[in-house]
Formats: C-alpha cells, structure tokens, sequence
C-alpha cells in the first residue's frame, strides 16, 4: 500500500527510544525526512547513524533539547521550520496513588507530556493553517481510559490530553488539518517493564515476579512496537485522510475489559 508520505517532513518529540525510535525508522522507511528531539543527544545519534545507513536519501535532524525549559518548544519550531507531520510522544508520568506521587513529582510529570503537547500544537497549528495543512498526532495512552488509581496522575494527564485532542480536532479539517489521539496499551518498551517492576514488588512483594503480571496481558503479552508505530504512519497518510478529533485505542481490548460483576 502507498501511503505517498515520501518526501513528507515529519518531527518526533521524545525519540531517542521506545516507541519513539520505533516511529523514526518507520517515517525513514516510508522516504520521510526527520526532525527528533529529546535529551539524549547519544542515542539520538546512534538512531540517526542507524536510519541513514539503511534509508539514505531521507535527511535526519537533531535536536536535544529539554522541552520542558522556558521557550524550548518556541527554540525547536523555530529550528525544525515548516513540518508536514508532528508527531507529540515525549514524557513519562511517574505511575502511583494519589499518596504517592506529590505535587512535585505530578507538575514535573504533566510539564512535558501535557503542556508539552498543547504548547508544541499551539505552535504548529497555526503554521500548519498557513502552509495550508497538516497532519498532528498525540500518542497518549491508555491509561487515560482505563483511569487505575495506582497509575493517578498518567490517568488524569492522558484523559486530559484525550479531551485536549478531540476538542482541537474536531474542527480542525476546516483548516485541511488532521489531530488524532493513539492510545497504546503496554508495549514491549523499557518502560513497560519498569512499571511492571513496580507493580509486581506492591502486589506480590517480588519485583522479580514481573512476568507472571504480564502474562495477563492479550496475548500473554505486550504489544509490539511496530503495532503502534505502524498504525500511527497509516494515520499521518492521505489514507486516513478523514480521521479527525478521535482516538484510536491499541491495547488488544483491555480499555474494553468491563464486567457487571
């Protein structure tokens, strides 16, 4: 299937690792040009010196940058220039209760992924509008949906970006851009074991135990990275060129796993 995205600027915030390198080798693989930026100017390199050798004739950009400084974001914009495609993907909110996790903690949590989204939208959109269109994507979560009171403040942060793009993309077509929400479950990132540590050391007294709390998963297991970034390629392409305003979900149905009883 041709997604005609060859040639298409694409920036990706948070992509030194995880799901984030994942979306940089598949916009490479599609002929697209690279902006990335995150804080770890090492893999960052390591990731360009890998896309370049198999895909040369896309260029790659970096940009390490903290964007949760005063002006960072307005420093990156400025430095990327016109995109065709962004895509927001930075940050991590710390998981725990509403006990655990201070206000401290939450506040440095939201910087980056919330407000660093709508500052970096607030941004682009109106540069979008201008070049005459656009395609925004938030990779947001699920946990925005499945609200667990021991993941409070990435809960309340994804619900709120949920809002955040149904509400910017609900009329955003009349200005020829797109803003779509992707809602990943548990994906077989750093990350997602990390958490399960966590979750296994309070629920079984054995963080070594992790396995057996992913074995519950879909499938037994978490998703694959080409699983999301896949289907968020599809979504930045004239393929899906009348996606707005929604979110698409993709955990292998546990946001879905409800039960009367």
């Amino acid at each position: 299937m041709d997604l005609r995205l060859a040639g298409k600027t694409v920036l990706i915030t948070g992509a030194s690792q995880g799901i984030g390198a994942g979306l940089a080798r598949a916009f490479a693989e599609e002929g697209c040009h690279l902006h990335l930026t995150a804080r770890n100017i090492d893999n960052l390199s390591s990731l360009k010196s890998e896309i370049l050798a198999a895909f040369p004739t896309v260029t790659v950009t970096l940009h390490p940058i903290d964007l949760t400084a005063p002006g960072a974001c307005e420093t990156l914009a400025e430095a990327a220039g016109d995109i065709d495609v962004l895509v927001n993907n930075a940050g991590a909110i710390p998981a725990g209760s509403l006990f655990d996790i201070d206000e401290a903690k939450w506040r440095a949590g939201w910087e980056l992924k919330v407000y660093g989204y709508i500052n970096l939208c607030r941004i682009y959109y109106p540069r979008m509008k201008a070049k005459g269109g656009g395609v925004i994507i938030n990779n947001i979560g699920n946990g925005g949906e499945v609200c667990d009171p021991r993941y409070m403040a990435g809960a309340v942060g994804n619900a709120s970006l949920m809002a955040f793009t149904r509400a910017l993309g609900g009329s955003s077509l009349d200005d020829n851009i797109r803003v779509i929400g992707v809602n990943p479950g548990p994906v077989d990132t750093d990350r997602i074991y990390t958490m399960l540590k966590k979750r296994a050391q309070d629920v079984l007294g054995d963080a070594t135990r992790y396995r057996e709390l992913a074995a519950g998963y879909p499938l037994g297991r978490p998703a694959h990275v080409h699983e999301v970034t896949d289907l968020i390629v599809f979504l930045a392409s004239f393929r899906s060129g009348y996606t707005s305003g929604t979110i698409v979900t993709v955990d292998g149905g546990i946001a879905s796993r409800r039960s009367i009883v």
